[in-house]
């Protein structure tokens, strides 16, 4: 079987989705054992920028699955004198299975990379998405909750990668619904949020967007924020952490839009006293640490998917397109 690239979410359909989910949970449930899936493959993780989780968790992953590592910085291959990726990435197919990619440029490159069949691209952060991330997320919600259907999700903060992933996931599971809650200017790119409410129309899920702090929906089943600069670059508007004050997920705004079992996620890291506060973080409601854990056990189930094979019914492989020919598709499904 063709091995499939995974650079956005969009692409999976809900099928796919559901089942990475799934196999996520079970390796964080230990139900799989240990399994040897990548047993005699070679994953390569290439990070450019600064990565605690997912670098760790991806390179912990592979071990576990059987395979063998091998990193690279962002100085590390010849693409930093000049080769092309094109070029680059005919060479790394012959060695590896599998290349994990992280960037803070736009998803372009990892489109470059995937134009070929014969290593999988799996997108581990970009300026546009985080789908693995999204897995996480999902993952994590349903083994708290023990379901997905009928839960809503409050995003507070920026509009960033993690929150794209985490609509275009939403979009994708039916009976999901998520709100997302943004300053003004900091908010989905129109192109993600239409797609994502296009996607969500048609699988019978919910995303809604706007900035008023004063309009937060009660009753939610998880409250969702990330550290405000994303990826730790700061912002170019003078002031604007006073834009982003308002959307701090404090003890009150917990109690606030809470129910019982209402559970409290971060992707992390987090700026404790900014993004959230100590009381919401470490307090019992916080579900951020395991699901750190959880970025382990997806990483497992994309590596398995993309590189061995192993899926749920109705699969279909994974598009190399890039990101923004993707968003100007009428149907993605």
């Amino acid at each position: 079987m063709a091995i499939r690239h995974l650079l956005s979410i969009a692409q999976l359909g809900p099928e796919n989705l559901a089942y990475l989910v799934n196999r996520s949970v079970s390796f964080a449930n230990g139900e799989t054992g240990r399994t040897r899936a990548l047993g005699g493959k070679n994953i390569g993780i290439y990070f450019t920028g600064t990565s605690t989780r997912t670098r760790t968790s991806f390179t912990v992953a592979a071990l576990r699955s059987g395979a063998g590592t091998i990193t690279y910085g962002s100085h590390d291959l010849q693409i930093a004198t000049g080769e092309t990726i094109g070029d680059t990435a005919r060479v790394l197919c012959g060695f590896l299975d599998a290349l994990v990619i992280r960037t803070n440029g736009s998803i372009s490159e990892m489109q470059a990379f995937a134009q070929q069949d014969e290593m999988a691209i799996i997108n581990a952060m970009s300026k546009n998405e985080h789908p693995t991330q999204a897995i996480a997320d999902l993952s994590t919600i349903k083994e708290t909750l023990g379901r997905l259907d009928d839960v809503h999700v409050l995003y507070l903060g920026e509009g960033n990668n993690t929150a794209a992933s985490l609509a275009l996931a939403v979009a994708l599971t039916p009976g999901m619904r998520l709100t997302l809650v943004t300053p003004e200017g900091y908010g989905l790119c129109d192109e993600v949020l239409e797609t994502a409410q296009n996607l969500a129309r048609e699988h019978g899920a919910g995303v809604e967007h706007h900035h008023d702090v004063n309009r937060l929906p009660v009753g939610v089943d998880a409250v969702y924020t990330t550290r405000w600069q994303t990826m730790g670059v700061p912002k170019d508007e003078v002031g604007w952490e006073t834009k982003f004050a308002p959307y701090s997920v404090t003890p009150e705004l917990m109690a606030q839009v809470s129910k019982p079992g209402t559970i409290f996620l971060h992707d992390l890291p987090a700026v404790r006293g900014a993004d959230v506060f100590d009381e919401v973080l470490d307090g019992p409601q916080s579900r951020a640490f395991r699901q750190a854990r959880h970025k382990l056990f997806s990483a497992m189930a994309v590596l398995e998917w993309c590189v061995v094979g192993v899926n749920g019914n109705g699969h279909r492989l994974a598009d190399t397109r890039s990101f923004d020919e993707l968003f100007q598709q009428e149907q993605l499904a």
